[in-house]
C-alpha cells in the first residue's frame, strides 16, 4: 500500500462512488465492504489509521457479558440484540483474521454459591446465544481449583469462580489490515489526510476538500456519496454539513494500564463484573504483559487525550483488592486513554448505561453518518452502512456484502502452528517467529525478506522486545507509516506496553524511517521529540517520574545524510505541529 500512489489516485479527478471519512474500525470496515462489492471507494483519515479510539480498546472481541445481564434484568431488547450480534461477529472476526485474534479464558471469582449460580446461568446463556460460533464452554469451579488456575488471585472470602471464553485481538493492526485488504480490492486509502470542508452541488453533498497534512497540498475530491465514520468526532463532521446539527453522541473516556508479565497467569484472565460504581474491569495477558481496564468517565472530545491520575489510582485500587501481591505505581509500564462514541439517550443516567449500539443517519443534504457501536461489530456496521449508501446513492444494485467470511491479508494461508514451521524454515528464535506471525500472519516472510536484504534490519529496535528493524521498513513501505508514533504505537505495540522502552527505541525507528523517507537529521530529531513528548504526557497521568531520556539519536548512529525520498522534504516540523505521533 504505497501512500504516494494512493494520494495520486485521490488527486486524479475521478468520481468515486463513496468517500469514507475516518480510518478507524468502522471506516476501514466500510471501505472493505464497499470495495468488495465493486464500488469505487476512497478512504481518508486525518491522523493515522486507528490513531484514536480504535487502537485504545480493551483488545476484546466479545458479545458483552454485562450487556446480557442488563438485557435480562431490564427486559431491554436493544441490549439483548447487541449481545447476539456481538457473538455472531466475534466468531466472524476470529475466522477472518485468525493471526490477529484468538480465544481466551476469563475467570470471575464469586463470594456466594447463589452468586455463582446466577452468573454461571447467565454465561451458559451467553454460550448458547453464540451457537456453533461458541469458543468454549463456561464452567463453575471451586475456590481450590480457581486458586490453582490463578495463584496470583486473592480468593480470601470467595466461595468459587466461573470461567468463560471470549476473544482477544490486536486492534491497531486489525484496522491497518482492513485498510490494506480494502486497497487490495481497489480502494484508495490515505492516512494523514484531513477533510477540511464538504463540497455541495445544488444543496447535496458531492465530495470534500482534502488537506494532506504531510505535504500541505489541498484539493477537492468528488463522490456520489460521503460517509462520516469518524467515531467520537462524528458530530464535528455533521456540523460541517449543517452548523445547526444537534449532537448525536455522548463521549466517555476509558483508560488502561499495563502491568508486568506474571501479574496474571499466561493462559487466563480476570473479569471483575461490577465495581462499586457499576463498571466492568478486565485484567488480561496481552503482548507479553498484562492489560488492566477500563474506566468509564464522561469526557470531552480531544485528539490523543492524556489519562487522568485519578483514573489510574482507581484501577490500582481494584488491582490491589483482587491480587495477592500489591500493585503500585512503580509497576505501571504504560498508560493510555481512549474515547468511546456512545449514542445519546436522554433517559440514561450516565455513560455506563448507554448501549454500544450503532446508529445510521442521513442528513437532508445526503451526508451519511455511522456512529456508536463497538469494535467487535465493525463488520456488521460496515455492511449496514454500505447497504444504506447503495440505497441512498443508487450504487451497486443487488450486490450483497461479501465480508462475512472474507479472509483478510495475512490470514489466507493461516494454520495454528505456522509460526513453528516459520521458525524451523528460517532458523528463527521461536519467540521471534511467534511474534512475527501474530502481527503479520502469512506475510511474515515478506518482513523477513526485507531483513535478508540488509542484515542490520534483523536487529531488534529494543533488546527486550522481538521487534525488528525490518518491521519498521515494512510499516513504511506497505502500511503507510509516516511518523515514528505510527510505528511505535500502532504498527507495533511497543508504545502501548512499555513506554520507557518505546522512548528508548524511538531514535532507532527514526533512523530507519529516515533512510526510507529521506529525512534529514533535524527531521529525525523532531520525530523523536514528538513521540517522546506524547509518551510523557500519557505516562505522567499515573504520577510516576518522567520517562528516562537518552541521548538516543547519537546511539542510533544518525549522521548528516539527507537522502532524497518520498514526502521527505516537506515534513520537517510536521510532527511537532500536529502532536499526532
Amino acid at each position: 500500500m504505497d501512500r504516494q500512489d494512493h494520494i495520486r489516485r485521490l488527486q486524479d479527478g475521478q468520481l468515486f462512488d463513496l468517500l469514507v471519512i475516518g480510518g478507524g474500525a468502522t471506516g476501514c470496515g466500510i471501505a472493505l465492504d464497499a470495495a468488495t462489492r465493486g464500488l469505487r471507494v476512497a478512504l481518508v483519515e486525518r491522523d493515522d489509521f486507528a490513531q484514536g479510539t480504535s487502537s485504545k480498546s480493551t483488545k476484546l472481541v466479545h458479545g458483552g457479558v454485562r450487556y446480557l445481564e442488563k438485557a435480562i434484568l431490564k427486559a431491554d431488547r436493544e441490549q439483548f440484540n447487541l449481545v447476539r450480534e456481538g457473538l455472531r461477529e466475534r466468531g466472524r472476526l476470529l475466522h477472518n483474521a485468525p493471526h490477529l485474534a484468538h480465544a481466551i479464558r476469563l475467570m470471575t471469582p464469586v463470594k456466594t454459591w447463589f452468586q455463582a449460580a446466577y452468573i454461571f446461568i447467565g454465561l451458559v446463556l451467553y454460550d448458547l446465544l453464540a451457537g456453533r460460533l461458541a469458543l468454549g464452554r463456561s464452567r463453575l469451579v471451586t475456590r481450590a481449583t480457581a486458586q490453582k488456575l490463578f495463584p496470583q488471585l486473592n480468593l480470601d472470602g470467595y466461595a468459587a469462580a466461573v470461567i468463560y471464553c471470549d476473544g482477544q485481538f490486536n486492534d491497531a493492526r486489525m484496522a491497518v489490515t482492513l485498510a490494506r485488504t480494502a486497497a487490495s480490492y481497489g480502494a484508495v486509502c490515505a492516512n494523514h489526510v484531513e477533510v477540511t470542508g464538504l463540497v455541495k452541488e445544488n444543496g447535496r453533498v458531492s465530495g470534500a476538500t482534502l488537506h494532506d497534512r504531510l505535504t500541505g497540498q489541498v484539493w477537492d475530491v468528488a463522490a456520489k456519496g460521503v460517509v462520516n465514520a469518524t467515531g467520537p468526532f462524528a458530530d464535528a463532521i455533521r456540523r460541517m454539513d449543517d452548523p445547526q446539527a444537534q449532537d448525536m453522541l455522548k463521549v466517555s473516556s476509558g483508560i488502561h494500564i499495563l502491568l508486568p508479565a506474571g501479574t496474571t497467569p499466561d493462559d487466563i484472565s480476570l473479569m471483575i463484573p461490577s465495581t462499586e460504581d457499576g463498571r466492568v474491569l478486565f485484567m488480561i495477558p496481552w503482548q507479553g504483559h498484562v492489560l488492566f481496564g477500563t474506566t468509564d468517565e464522561p469526557a470531552e472530545v480531544a485528539f490523543d487525550p492524556a489519562p487522568e491520575k485519578r483514573d489510574v489510582d482507581y484501577l490500582l485500587r481494584y488491582a490491589c483488592a483482587y491480587l495477592r501481591k500489591p500493585v503500585t505505581r512503580d509497576d505501571v509500564l504504560a498508560v493510555w486513554n481512549g474515547l468511546r462514541p456512545l449514542v445519546f439517550n436522554p433517559k440514561k443516567k450516565n455513560t455506563q448505561e448507554l448501549a454500544r449500539t450503532h446508529v445510521l443517519e442521513q442528513s437532508p443534504s445526503g451526508l451519511l453518518t455511522m456512529t456508536g457501536g463497538k469494535w467487535t461489530s465493525y463488520r456488521s456496521m460496515a455492511e449496514d452502512a454500505v447497504d444504506a449508501a447503495c440505497a441512498a446513492f443508487g450504487l451497486a444494485p443487488g450486490r450483497k456484502s461479501a465480508t462475512g467470511r472474507l479472509r483478510l491479508l495475512g490470514s489466507r494461508a493461516f494454520y495454528p502452528e505456522a509460526w513453528r514451521d516459520l521458525a524451523a524454515r528460517q532458523g528463527l528464535d521461536p519467540a521471534l517467529a511467534r511474534s512475527l506471525y501474530s502481527l503479520y500472519g502469512d506475510e511474515a516472510g515478506t518482513v523477513l525478506e526485507i531483513g535478508r536484504q540488509d542484515e542490520d534490519l534483523m536487529r531488534p529496535i529494543h533488546p527486550d522486545h522481538p521487534f525488528l528493524g525490518a518491521q519498521v521498513v515494512f510499516a513504511v513501505r506497505h502500511e503507510m507509516a509516516r511518523h515514528v508514533g505510527d510505528v511505535l504505537l500502532r504498527r507495533l505495540p511497543l508504545g502501548l506496553v512499555e513506554m520507557a522502552h518505546a522512548r528508548e527505541a524511538a531514535p532507532a525507528v527514526a533512523a530507519i524511517m529516515g533512510r526510507e523517507l529521506g529525512w534529514d537529521e533535524r527531521h529525525c530529531a523532531t520525530e523523536v521529540e514528538s513521540v517522546c513528548r506524547l509518551l510523557d504526557a500519557w505516562f505522567s497521568g499515573h504520577g510516576a517520574p518522567t520517562l528516562p531520556r537518552t541521548n538516543a539519536l547519537a546511539e542510533a548512529g544518525l549522521d548528516n545524510r539527507s537522502l532524497s525520498g518520498p514526502e521527505g522534504g516537506r515534513q520537517t516540523s510536521e510532527a511537532l505541529q500536529e502532536g499526532s505521533s
